[in-house]
């Protein structure tokens, strides 16, 4: 423990739109559309009044740069109109932050440092967790909402003890001390005269770290039964515990031993990304004074490390969903900031490469998994390796040679050559190619929606974001 320094468019066209939109699929008919489409959502949310925003939503798409975006507005695209669909996220764009760690050796951040910079409005170097280059713990716009008397929620696909998580209500040199963040978000503070969580809802995976067990597997420390002793958390395992419970105000649900599955790969024990958002949203907002929740979608980020495209598509998707529904809860409460962006960009996609002038991402339609789980299958113990190969891969066009690769490198257990041949299946056909195994270091755009939106304006230093946070507590 260190110490403290000084302190898709889901809108649904109504009957009367539609009415109005001619069905010509030429691009000048499209345009109109679009307009149409724009006058209908400024006169819906005409209705709310400017002003201070009582909750606060941000939402981080690790790893989902400007490419994979672009990536993904193809994906979703009628390529039977002409020109690019809009995605969701483009009525409410407002702006980009840059993303530059401060660390003497590694300029392109990590999420660590990410995280800290966008909870806390410090930079710091690679790895550390809200703390600043002389390891003291700086404070997080989370610890300031609950000082202000508001709930508060982290959601994440990851293990909730991961960098971007972690940063918002714990204090570390290190990301790696997962057992010591743990402990941190299981904390209680003071509020007025009443000790508090720190955080109230907790959503996502890493029971391995909130219930520690020693080499025996005997556990040496529970942190949930603490939470649900001293501040009566309700705890969640499964999708059907969590979606049954509508009445407690505090929850901890771990979905995972470390992180969740990414979403087209999810068990029926899991919820989607969307689903715990909700969740969050319903438990917080019992707080009359307000609430600030940090929602991540993981996983962009650590597809976009193994190059897999079909879990980038996948794991965009989910965050989409799960952004939208925000949005729609934003509309209707009228005193709710919404906030999207990414900490940064990762794995360097290229949206076409080669010499052809192509891109055609809906071959991951044809996986069942993402590369990344199907590898993981291929090499478990006794895997019927051509029987997974023949199910989960159902491209019409793959050559005998393409699975002879996949299925040699599986035999072999050798996951790096596994994972490659099926991108390489994946990234022929899509016509993609990636530049890099690890963070890149372009600029990523902001997305906002709700009172105070105009703060996040233009561009911005991703330090930013924590000063204009914290001017609604003001």
């Amino acid at each position: 423990m260190v110490s403290f320094k000084s302190i898709a468019t889901t809108t649904l066209l109504s009957a009367t739109i539609l009415a109005g939109i001619s069905a010509s699929t030429d691009a000048a008919g499209k345009e109109h559309q679009g307009k149409a489409l724009g006058h209908a959502k400024h006169a819906k949310i005409a209705q709310c009044k400017n002003g201070q925003p009582k909750n606060v939503i941000l939402m981080i798409g690790d790893g989902m740069g400007i490419s994979q975006l672009g990536a993904y507005r193809y994906y979703k695209d009628n390529e039977n109109v002409p020109g690019l669909d809009k995605i969701s996220f483009d009525n409410y764009l407002v702006g980009s932050q840059l993303t530059l760690s401060d660390d003497p050796k590694l300029n392109i951040t990590d999420s660590g440092a990410a995280g800290t910079a966008l909870a806390t409005g410090v930079r710091t170097f690679n790895g550390a967790i809200s703390v600043d280059k002389n390891k003291q713990a700086v404070r997080t716009v989370l610890e300031d909402y609950k000082a202000a008397g508001r709930s508060t929620g982290l959601v994440a696909t990851s293990e909730l003890t991961h960098a971007t998580p972690a940063a918002f209500a714990a204090h570390n040199p290190s990301r790696k001390d997962e057992m010591d963040i743990a402990k941190q978000m299981a904390r209680t503070v003071k509020v007025g005269k009443e000790e508090q969580p720190i955080v109230d809802v907790m959503l996502g995976g890493g029971t391995d770290f909130f219930q520690q067990k020693d080499k025996n597997g005997k556990v040496t420390l529970d942190l949930v039964k603490q939470m649900q002793d001293k501040s009566g958390f309700k705890y969640v395992t499964s999708r059907d515990e969590m979606l049954k419970d509508t009445n407690s105000k505090r929850m901890i649900g771990l979905f995972a031993e470390s992180a969740m599955n990414k979403h087209i790969d999810r068990t029926e024990k899991e919820p989607s990304l969307k689903e715990m958002t909700d969740t969050a949203i319903q438990k917080l907002s019992q707080n009359k004074k307000g609430f600030f929740l940090m929602v991540e979608g993981s996983q962009p980020d650590w597809s976009g490390h193994a190059n897999d495209l079909t879990g980038m598509i996948s794991e965009i998707s989910a965050f989409d969903e799960a952004y939208q529904s925000a949005i729609e809860y934003a509309k209707k409460d009228c005193n709710t900031l919404v906030i999207a962006l990414a900490d940064h960009a990762t794995g360097g996609l290229s949206v076409g490469t080669g010499e052809k002038y192509e891109f055609h991402p809906k071959v991951v339609d044809q996986m069942k998994m993402t590369h990344e789980g199907l590898t993981a299958k291929l090499l478990e113990k006794d895997a019927d390796i051509e029987a997974l190969v023949n199910e989960n891969i159902q491209i019409k066009d793959i050559t005998a040679e393409e699975k002879k690769a996949i299925i040699d490198a599986a035999k072999a257990k050798d996951e790096a050559k596994t994972l490659a041949a099926i991108n390489k299946v994946v990234d022929k056909r899509a016509n993609a190619a990636w530049g890099s195994k690890v963070h890149t270091g372009e600029e990523v755009h902001v997305y906002a929606f709700g009172p105070g939106k105009e703060k996040f304006m233009g561009v911005q230093h991703n330090i930013q974001n924590a000063e204009n946070i914290r001017s609604f507590l003001k």
